[in-house]
Parts: C-alpha cells; structure tokens; sequence
C-alpha cells in the first residue's frame, strides 16, 4: 500500500511539472539567454570607484528579466525591462529613469555577450548615431557593461564601463 502510495503522488507531481513547463510560454533556451545577469549587483566604474547597485530578477512567469539601478551618485535611479520577442526572435530592452531619458534596444546573445542597440538617430550637427550596450559574462561571475556611442562605424563615445559582482 505504502509503494503504490508513493508511485501514485510521484507521478502527481511529474504530471504538475509538466504541465506548468507546457504552461510556460517564457521557459525557453532563448528566454534565459540573458540570466546571466540575474542577481544583486555592485557595480563598480572602469578605474575602480563605485558606480551604484543593480538589482536584476525574472518577473512576469520568467518572461521579463527587470533591472532596478540606483546610481552612487544620489538621486538617479532607473528601471529596464528585457525580453526576448518571440515575433522579431531578438532581445530587446526598455529603458526610463527618474530624469525622463529612455533608451529602447534590439540586439542578441553572440557568445558569452548580450548585444543590444538603438535604431540610428542623428545628432545637432546631422551625424547618424547609435548607442550599443554589450554585457559580457566574465569566467569569474562578473560581468561587463561597456555603452558605446557609434557614429560612422567608429566609437565617438563610452558613456558607461562598469563591472557588476554579485553581493549575494
């Protein structure tokens, strides 16, 4: 009695995993392309000083991967929203702070990197432009943000080159 008892609520439980893995639209390879970013974050600039804290997790039945920054410097927080579009098959971000800036991004994993861009805009002065953010996962378990401004095929800017180390 005891053994069918135990087959009986093993195959219960099977079936429950199963059916919510057939249930959920977002549990995908291609969903969690971009988990390597998940985590509690301190995020440090290039030469060393402290950049802020990001925190980075799977909402909406593992189908946005949210970003919460707040910045070291006092008053400047951010929010992002990530994806993989199942229509366009490319990641894409959505980006606001508390200043009222926005960034929205398309790009793909190559590799051990996350690359997202703009669409071109042009400047005051008539120059085409795009912003391109690359994430890499580091062997280490940090990981890089290097945003570049492009224009003509060449870096004419690096706004931001942090590196992230989980705090927990």
């Amino acid at each position: 009695m005891t053994k069918h008892l135990v087959i009986i609520v093993a195959l219960i439980f099977t079936t429950s995993l199963v059916a919510q893995t057939q249930n959920c639209k977002c549990c995908t390879e291609k969903h969690a392309e971009f988990d390597f970013w998940i985590g509690t974050w301190e995020v440090t600039n290039k030469d060393g000083s402290k950049a802020g804290k990001n925190v980075i997790k799977k909402d909406q039945d593992n189908c946005v991967l949210q970003e919460n920054w707040t910045s070291a410097t006092q008053g400047y927080t951010g929010t992002s929203n990530n994806f993989y579009n199942l229509k366009t098959e490319q990641w894409e971000q959505i980006w606001i702070d508390n200043q009222g800036a926005t960034l929205h991004m398309k790009g793909n994993k190559v590799g051990n990197q996350m690359i997202l861009r703009t669409d071109d805009e042009t400047n005051a002065e008539g120059k085409v432009f795009h912003h391109r953010i690359t994430w890499t996962a580091n062997d280490d378990g940090t990981v890089r943000q290097l945003w570049e401004t492009i224009s003509s095929d060449k870096v004419v800017a690096t706004p931001f080159d942090g590196l992230y180390k989980k705090v927990d």
